[in-house]
């Protein structure tokens, strides 16, 4: 499937420290995309509210509300792709990073060429997993329970919605869309991730976690298997539709 045109997409970037904001916006722009700056939250509130944003580089740090309560607020269905800005890049940034919503982290100071891969590979793995196409919303059912990869939306077997972050929804992709196959760490991180966006073991063991406390509140925790010394396996194969 061809890639979306870069101009079409338009990125948001809040950080408070102004000259990064706009030396990377400069750059975005000359490659094609449009670009809204913001130096807290309630710049990012208005620009929000003003245009869609496929993609929000959100520092971590900011003054007054986190970044990481706007990770957990933002990500949802439909949402921004987020891409984190930490101060290091260490297991609990990139962790909490993660498992609050962002799709990719990223440590600062950043130079923009990089952020650019990482915009790219964002929007590319979001549009392999969830392509549009004209026949309906691509879904998957197993165990009573129904998984739409378009509306990024998960449904208990009594129809209850359950609430996922960007992370735990990009793993579950992975692992119902390869069932009854052993994944390792690496293999889930790629397929779930993308090979552009830099995590750890750690990352994947949390996602896995916090999947199986949610698919468990309706019985679902036996839906995925630790597989000793070798990774994972979603063990029921889904119907398509």
């Amino acid at each position: 499937m061809a890639e979306v045109a870069a101009r079409e997409r338009q990125v948001l970037i809040v950080d408070d420290d102004a000259g990064m904001r706009n030396s990377v916006a400069e750059y975005l722009t000359r490659h094609d995309y449009r670009v809204a700056t913001a130096g807290d939250t309630a710049g990012m509130e208005k620009v929000l509210t003003r245009r869609k944003v496929d993609v929000l580089v959100l520092d971590l740090m900011l003054p007054g509300e986190g970044g990481l309560s706007i990770c957990r607020r933002l990500s949802a269905p439909h949402g921004p792709a987020i891409i984190a800005l930490c101060g290091t890049l260490d297991d609990t940034d990139t962790i909490l990073g993660l498992e609050l919503g962002a799709d990719d982290c990223l440590a600062k100071p950043c130079s923009p060429r990089e952020l650019l891969a990482r915009i790219r590979a964002v929007l590319r793995r979001r549009q392999q997993l969830w392509p549009a196409n004209d026949s309906g919303a691509e879904a998957y059912g197993f165990a009573g329970w129904r998984f739409d990869l378009v509306c990024r939306e998960l449904r208990a077997p009594d129809a209850a919605a359950v609430a996922l972050t960007g992370g735990q929804f990009a793993v579950l992709s992975a692992l119902v869309q390869r069932p009854l196959r052993v994944l390792s760490r690496d293999q889930i991180l790629e397929y779930a991730v993308g090979p552009d966006a830099e995590a750890f073991d750690r990352a994947i063991d949390v996602q896995i976690s916090r999947l199986r406390k949610k698919l468990g509140r309706w019985g679902g925790d036996g839906l995925i298997r630790t597989i000793r010394n070798e990774g994972y396996m979603f063990t029921v194969k889904p119907t398509r539709g």
